[in-house]
């Protein structure tokens, strides 16, 4: 019984397992389930997430480049530097769950059952775009015609070592807890451009983000949209959900890179450890428990303690 439970659970770390490796640069998106407007630019949900990011980032060591929580989901951009990737996003989507469900009066899944949406960013431009994508997003989605206009938590327009503080919000977190009373949440700067100053990098990431912006209005204007603005965006309830339908089955990329062939040299390698690392597992489950695991095994590691061999 106990090798069939430990089976199950291989088999399902076997779906989506991919190598977490320290220094690698990720977009995580997550959504609510059913598209639920739980995520309402408010005061509240700013506090919330943002002192739940600030916790998630300090604890694991989580370098944040840009952020931007819409109604019903989210995208952040970070590097990861030791690889603790799952770890950050059980810790973020959980506190964030447990606050805004208690704000809500919610007692069922806050966010979408989903398989996880973490992109490996695999070159500096696809970097840059990522952010860009991350910081338009709200007028991509036909909410405000421009990112600065957005009230939800979002580092639109903050430079790289700026900082945003948060103090914890009492009546979600208990004030004799173990988790802290302030955090800060730091725009760190990615390792991409070293040939850039930290302000040269930032102006090339605004000028991108103006001129997506108008790209998009303009796409807006010859479809004959128009924009909602905040104060119709504030009149939504958080029971509502998108009139749109949401594409499904669609491709969930694991890796992103303009280059074709950065691409595809980065999902080949991931090709060739998951080769190795369901060969290990394989063993494992048939009593092996001596097999090494190849580097950047996660949940085998963290849940079991198997041996995983070193990066070279």
């Amino acid at each position: 019984m106990e090798c069939n439970r430990r089976r199950g659970r291989a088999d399902r770390e076997d779906m989506y397992a991919r190598p977490i490796r320290p220094g690698r640069m990720y977009k995580v998106t997550r959504r609510t389930t059913q598209r639920l407007y739980l995520l309402l630019p408010t005061k509240m949900t700013h506090d919330v997430f943002g002192y739940c990011l600030g916790v998630a980032l300090e604890r694991f060591g989580i370098q944040l480049h840009a952020v931007t929580v819409l109604c019903n989901h989210y995208h952040i951009d970070i590097t990861d530097p030791y690889g603790l990737l799952p770890a950050f996003k059980h810790l973020l989507n959980l506190l964030v769950a447990r606050a805004m469900n208690a704000h809500w009066g919610r007692f069922e899944n806050f966010f979408a059952s989903d398989a996880p949406s973490d992109v490996e960013l695999a070159s500096p431009e696809e970097v840059l775009d990522r952010m860009v994508y991350t910081l338009t997003n709200p007028v991509k989605d036909g909410l405000v015609r421009s990112g600065g206009e957005w009230k939800g938590l979002t580092s639109y327009g903050m430079r790289f070592g700026s900082k945003m503080v948060f103090r914890r919000p009492e009546k979600f977190f208990d004030k004799d807890g173990a988790l802290p009373e302030q955090v800060e949440v730091e725009v760190v700067r990615p390792e991409i451009l070293p040939e850039l100053t930290d302000e040269e990098l930032y102006v090339l990431l605004m000028r991108k983000v103006k001129e997506r912006e108008r790209e998009l209005l303009a796409q807006a204007k010859e479809e004959g949209r128009r924009y909602l603005g905040m104060r119709r965006v504030l009149r939504r309830k958080h029971t509502d959900s998108p009139m749109s339908r949401e594409p499904r089955f669609k491709l969930n990329p694991r890796v992103a890179s303009r280059s074709k062939w950065q691409r595809i040299a980065a999902l080949q390698r991931n090709k060739e450890w998951l080769a190795v690392y369901r060969e290990a597992y394989e063993k494992f489950c048939a009593g092996v428990r001596d097999v090494l695991f190849p580097e950047g095994t996660y949940l085998m590691r963290v849940q079991y303690g198997v041996a995983c061999a070193q990066a070279p």
